[in-house]
């Protein structure tokens, strides 16, 4: 999966420790032999917009509480390793996701690489900024906390907006996110220098006078000429508007069973999408979905780059499992099976600012892989034939990966019903 993306046939790759040692390269008399005959390695995938579960204390406080729900890391993580999503980006960070991040990289836990930005938002955030000096402060109170990258949100202004894009740039942080509300009718105006990457299609719709092909191509240009990349994030509308039609659409997932229950009870109890909802709401969904598609084509053609990102995490979006939802998605959008790979390769890698370490199979690089059982560039849908994953260079195999989801799903069933994962009781902890 290098820019030339030449397919090495009949060969060996080599680990050692956790890197790629040599590909071709003589196998050392002492190594673990994983038999790959007939099957097919590609760097593992990245998911460039996700939520993960973290403890936390959603009710009342007082000092010295502490959390009142705790969740088990692994738990959350093997939803990842069963679809071999190796690296994500968080784009609500707390400093709950830190601890999360040393449990994998202490290799306590296994999981994918984690990727940390902070959210600042108008109002109701925990980083709140409503003056350009707000928001400039904002960046760096996040940077020095360790914070990796900045997200911006839809209800800062425009001044204070254009502040922390600048501010985030002096130290040396990408900005991802929304276009303001604030921008609704200029949106032009929200592509300033630095604005990096645009966490939805759906920022780009909301600005829309018409779900037309060319209003697609008029707003898409926006994102080109200031040089923005783009999430598409197409399984995200796909996955709202079957919610809206029915919360059969949540509980009929096959992966559902593997979600924590007490997400499992909120998605469906507390479900923002299906309560109130209504024909025209339906209506509504129904046209984003296709606009969508038509941005997508409209960013193909004008060259803008896209990353595969999902909101997993978001009513109904699975964490792992809609990565390969969004790929289809993408290759039913226009793209060809290559470009979709690239997308949650390469390409996210890149954006990231880690292609040295992760996103195409070389010599140097991280072992972050996933053996396949079929061809992904004959039929996307393959990548979900998994016959193993390498995290970090620790091989799971997906008879492990079996046994352990069979577990999780035994355990949240017992757990289901019980007060403590009910989500209307949730603030009574």
């Amino acid at each position: 999966m290098t820019v030339e993306n030449k397919v090495i046939e009949n060969t060996t790759v080599v680990i050692v420790d956790n890197k790629i040692s040599a590909i071709g390269g003589k196998v050392p008399n002492d190594a673990m032999i994983i038999d790959g005959e007939g099957k097919w390695l590609i760097p593992g995938l990245i998911d460039m917009h996700v939520h993960n579960l973290v403890d936390g204390s959603p009710g009342n406080n007082y000092p010295t509480k502490g959390a009142s729900i705790f969740f088990d890391n692994q738990d959350i993580m093997l939803l990842y390793v069963a679809n071999g999503v190796t690296t994500t980006f968080e784009l609500s960070g707390r400093v709950e996701h830190f601890g999360q991040r040393n449990e994998i990289v202490k290799g306590d836990v296994t999981g994918p690489r984690i990727a940390l930005a902070a959210l600042i938002d108008g109002s109701n955030a925990s980083r709140v900024a409503t003056t350009p000096s707000e928001g400039r402060q904002a960046v760096r109170i996040a940077k020095g906390d360790g914070y990796e990258f900045i997200k911006v949100y839809s209800r800062l202004n425009i001044e204070t907006y254009k502040a922390i894009v600048d501010e985030a740039n002096k130290q040396g942080m990408k900005v991802v996110g929304h276009i303001p509300n604030a921008f609704e009718g200029k949106a032009e105006e929200a592509f300033v220098p630095h604005f990096g990457l645009v966490a939805h299609a759906e920022e780009f719709s909301k600005q829309a006078n018409e779900f037309t092909q060319e209003e697609a191509y008029k707003l898409a240009r926006l994102a080109q000429e200031n040089g923005s990349w783009v999430t598409p994030n197409l399984s995200n509308l796909v996955r709202i508007a079957a919610q809206g039609r029915s919360l059969d659409a949540v509980r009929d997932l096959p992966s559902f069973k593997y979600v924590h229950p007490l997400m499992q009870d909120k998605w469906i109890t507390a479900n923002q999408y299906n309560q109130g909802t209504t024909p025209k709401r339906i209506a509504y969904y129904d046209e984003l979905v296709d606009f969508h598609v038509k941005l997508v084509k409209a960013f193909k053609e004008l060259g803008v780059p896209m990353v595969a990102g999902t909101d997993a995490g978001t009513s109904g979006i699975v964490w792992g499992y809609s990565l390969h939802d969004e790929l289809t998605l993408l290759v039913d959008a226009g793209l060809t099976t290559e470009e979709t790979l690239a997308a949650a390769t390469r390409l996210a890698a890149t954006w990231l600012g880690i292609d040295d370490k992760v996103g195409t199979i070389e010599v140097g690089k991280f072992a972050d892989l996933v053996l396949l059982d079929e061809n992904p560039l004959l039929d996307i849908n393959n990548t979900r034939k998994l016959s193993g994953v390498f995290f970090n260079g620790r091989w799971v195999d997906k008879s492990q990966i079996d046994i352990m989801l069979e577990n999780l799903a035994k355990k949240n069933s017992e757990n289901m019903g019980k007060d403590e994962f009910m989500w209307s009781k949730i603030r009574e902890r």
